[in-house]
């Protein structure tokens, strides 16, 4: 059967399975490996609009196929796909290797078919992008939709997409053209309307379960997100999802907000196919107290068995709390504030004092938050390493104060493998003290290529240059290893687990360092290494343990995913 859009996820570099890479604690604080294998939500969003207008469209994660199973033939897989149009994201810039060899495979086997790129840092490197030429098209913005229906539309008609919105293409003389970008919608309704419903379908329709999970472990720890807005009110100096970045590059000047009853039919439809923990994406304040009064409110008339996960940007009021615990018991709540240092977390872009964040811990611990989860980064405006390690006492100092209560869950990470582009950090270095090392799409493809993350860094600090950022993280990590043992936070085998890990990875990290200053960065130098850096990446990861939630109920129900499917299609 001849689809007319598969949208393929790629792992972060392609043939991540041949290559020997010390990949560091690069994604140790989210569900996904350092394949980063999880796939954007808005694939499922795509899909289902297209679907509803009646377009064929099927989602295959490669990077979890491939990290499923070691004999996954992913030249053969694509092969026997037939589609009018091949959609990849790159999204998050990790997967700038990755998305580029996926898309020179698509045209080795399908020349005829249209590939096209999407997603915020395809938006921000299109010009990059359309220099490659397995890439015939970019779609540019957070919401692509509509503009992705009318492409589909065109290509079936045999015509030139001279007036598809936010598209960047080719024309039949090789030229590049940029058409306006012009469709930033305020309002989201008629988008991310059964998407969950649809991934359903789509397992039943294309037999294929395996290709369609977010990430390698999600079957055994099905955690589903649910979107809340599209864009920020915040400007961390770090991101590239900021409410600069959307103005400067995304075109959005203001963020779009899903109506609440959309979040709660989002999630009914979760509750029909998982009973595994729901994340709500984006702090519920941000349109207003009015709005998120109104989420939960709902919530707690539905009276939802799955266990919650809320973000905040900033700590909220004890009445919020108290709501939040009424609505969604066993709540797990989640802060960022980057820093224990107040002059250190206003220069990243968190303007809240040290005070206010700790009122809000032991208020959450109090109305019987679940699970409080602190992150605090490595990489920052003005950090230095004496304040990295400073920032593991203020740890010990939570953990002392809250009376190592199990529940408060403190992460350290270093800011890696980039620097988001569209970021303030990035696109105003001086200002904030970060000295780009790559600028190109290029240049960040074969940093991915390097024998260990601290190569694939892309920028140092006034305060800290990569050898030290890399020192720093392993040593706040183990530190706060330590400290958690100490408190009974993780037990001894955890905790050893933990120890084993870091101490392996550094000293292989200080290994490749003195191969690399003697030999340049020839890949075939570590081959002879891939054994023990393999052992090493697959190693028990403490940090990710700690940030699943206990399995409260049954995972995925499958009896209930066919009878939705029979009964609603």
């Amino acid at each position: 059967m001849t689809l007319d859009l598969v949208l393929l996820h790629a792992p972060s570099v392609y043939d991540f399975r041949q290559k020997t890479i010390l990949y560091g604690p690069v994604s140790d604080q989210i569900p996904s490996t350092p394949v980063f294998e999880m796939y954007p939500i808005g694939f499922t969003s795509i899909a289902a609009y297209l679907e509803q207008a009646g377009y064929r469209v099927r989602i295959a994660n490669l990077a979890v196929r491939m990290l499923n199973d070691r004999h996954f033939d992913v030249e053969s897989f694509i092969k026997k796909l037939e589609a009018t149009l091949f959609g990849i994201d790159l999204h998050w810039l990790v997967h700038a290797h990755g998305s580029i060899e996926i898309a020179r495979l698509v045209k080795k086997y399908h020349p005829q078919a249209k590939v096209i790129f999407g997603g915020l840092s395809s938006s921000f490197y299109y010009r990059d992008l359309m220099q490659y030429p397995e890439i015939d098209y970019v779609m540019r913005g957070d919401s692509t939709e509509e503009p992705l229906r009318r492409l589909l539309s065109y290509l079936k008609g045999g015509q030139a997409p001279e007036t598809v919105p936010n598209l960047v293409w080719r024309d039949s003389q090789g030229s590049v053209r940029e058409n306006p970008f012009s469709h930033i919608p305020t309002d989201l309704s008629p988008v991310m309307v059964g998407h969950f419903d649809n991934i359903i379908r789509s397992v039943f329709r294309h037999r294929d379960l395996a290709s369609i999970v977010p990430f390698k472990d999600w079957r055994s720890y099905p955690i589903t997100a649910v979107f809340t807005v599209r864009g920020c009110t915040e400007n961390c100096v770090i991101c590239g999802g900021s409410a600069a970045a959307f103005r400067n590059f995304y075109g959005r000047e203001r963020p779009a907000f899903r109506p609440p009853q959309a979040i709660l039919q989002d999630i009914k439809q979760v509750e029909r196919f998982s009973g595994g923990p729901i994340f709500i994406i984006g702090d519920l304040r941000q349109p207003g107290e009015d709005y998120a009064r109104e989420l939960l409110g709902l919530l707690e008339q539905h009276r939802p068995k799955n266990q919650f996960m809320l973000e905040v940007f900033n700590p909220p009021p004890r009445d919020f709390l108290e709501q939040a615990s009424r609505a969604c018991p066993h709540f797990c709540l989640e802060i960022s504030p980057e820093s224990h240092d107040p002059a250190i977390r206003k220069a990243s872009g968190r303007n809240y004092s040290t005070e206010d964040m700790e009122r809000m811990i032991g208020d959450a611990l109090d109305v019987g938050c679940a699970r409080m989860d602190v992150f605090f980064m490595i990489g920052l405006s003005r950090q230095t390493p004496q304040s990295v390690l400073d920032n593991i006492d203020y740890c010990g100092h939570l953990l002392e104060r809250f009376k190592g209560d199990k529940r408060l869950s403190l992460f350290v990470a270093p800011l890696s493998p980039f620097l988001d582009p569209g970021s303030l950090g990035r696109e105003q270095p001086e200002r904030h003290g970060y000295r780009p090392l790559f600028r190109t799409l290029e240049e960040h493809r074969q940093a991915l290529l390097s024998p260990s993350w601290k190569y694939s860094l892309n920028y140092e600090t006034k305060w800290l240059s990569r050898n030290e950022i890399v020192t720093a993280s392993y040593e706040a990590l183990l530190h706060l290893n330590r400290l958690k043992a100490r408190y009974g936070i993780i037990g001894p085998e955890m905790a050893a687990a933990g120890e084993r890990r870091y101490n392996a990875a550094r000293e292989m990290a200080t290994r490749i360092d003195e191969m690399v200053s003697r030999n340049g960065h020839d890949p075939a130098l570590t081959d002879g290494l891939k054994a023990e850096i393999d052992a090493i990446n697959a190693s028990p990861v403490v940090e990710r343990t700690q940030l699943e939630l206990p399995m409260r109920r049954t995972g995925l129900r499958y009896v209930r995913a066919v009878w939705s499917w029979l009964t609603r299609f």
